[in-house]
């Protein structure tokens, strides 16, 4: 089989369904199933997907009784995938024409990619930054946490980050791609043993490129095609803020804690969690007035 297709479902229905429609309207002529697994909705909305879909036999839906984060069900659908080729896609995404059909071919025909990943954009067209970053080292960190990187938005300097300055068209390596999109040789995710499953949500698509580059192989931004992102539609609570910086933590301490000063281990903790108590406290003054 060419290609594995993994989403994961929660609370999501009208937009898991629509994008189980998009990939269904798009991916043609090559050997291909979708892998649905639904984190515990509890909804009503996976037992109203496999209504919806009864009779597609390309669409396969697993059951996690247990919402323990975004990396745990995919590897449990992982588990189960037959694809040479792996694509982890967020259930709030719409699938554009060819996207699918032409980053299967390119990272095919390109053996030295671990991971590859299409432009994003969001529903106003724009594009969402996410999808091709630098990894987050202390100093890339400071300057997009400094406010130098808006300052100077097509800097090689202040914009590592980002990486604004490259053509959001083009093709070529960087760090990182986003989990919303992230096609991968499952023989390369084997050995990565999978997303590591210490982060809830957010995180573990940085840290499967780390590891994948660590591997010796390349990871690509693939902006010839693309997908509609919309972005947070599992919902915004204290909880994924929580597990946001939380995710940062982990990452840094995995990574670079060793590497980096005693002083510089206690400037990132200060500033990831200085961080999470300020958007806290906007989110609770939010909360106040709605």
């Amino acid at each position: 089989m060419d290609l594995s297709i993994i989403i994961v479902n929660f609370r999501t229905y009208d937009l898991t369904k629509q994008t189980i429609i998009s990939v269904l309207d798009t991916v043609k002529n090559i050997e291909y199933e979708i892998l649905v697994v639904d984190n515990d909705s509890a909804d009503g909305s996976l037992e109203k997907l496999i209504q919806d879909f009864k009779n597609e036999s390309l669409v396969k839906f697993i059951k996690n009784n247990h919402n323990d984060g975004f990396a745990v069900a995919n590897n449990l659908a992982f588990k189960e995938a037959k694809g040479e080729y792996t694509l982890l896609l967020n259930s709030d995404v719409i699938v554009n024409d060819r996207t699918i059909n032409e980053s299967l071919d390119y990272i095919k025909n390109n053996k030295n990619i671990g991971i590859l990943g299409c432009k994003v954009v969001l529903p106003d067209g724009t594009l969402d930054k996410a999808c091709r970053r630098s990894f987050p080292t202390f100093k890339v960190s400071f300057y997009r946490m400094s406010g130098l990187s808006k300052l100077f938005p097509n800097s090689k300097r202040f914009n590592q980050y980002n990486l604004s300055y490259l053509d959001e068209n083009g093709v070529y390596p960087v760090d990182c791609v986003v989990g919303a999109f992230m096609l991968i040789d499952s023989a390369v995710m084997r050995k990565c043993n999978g997303l590591d499953e210490s982060y809830f949500m957010y995180g573990e698509d940085i840290d499967l490129c780390y590891k994948v580059k660590e591997l010796g192989y390349e990871v690509y931004y693939f902006g010839k095609y693309d997908i509609i992102h919309y972005k947070g539609a599992s919902g915004k609570n204290k909880r994924l803020l929580y597990e946001f910086y939380k995710s940062m933590e982990i990452f840094y301490n995995k990574h670079y804690k060793k590497e980096d000063s005693f002083v510089i281990n206690i400037i990132t903790y200060v500033s990831i969690w200085g961080l999470y108590y300020v958007k806290l406290l906007f989110l609770n003054i939010k909360n106040l007035f709605t």
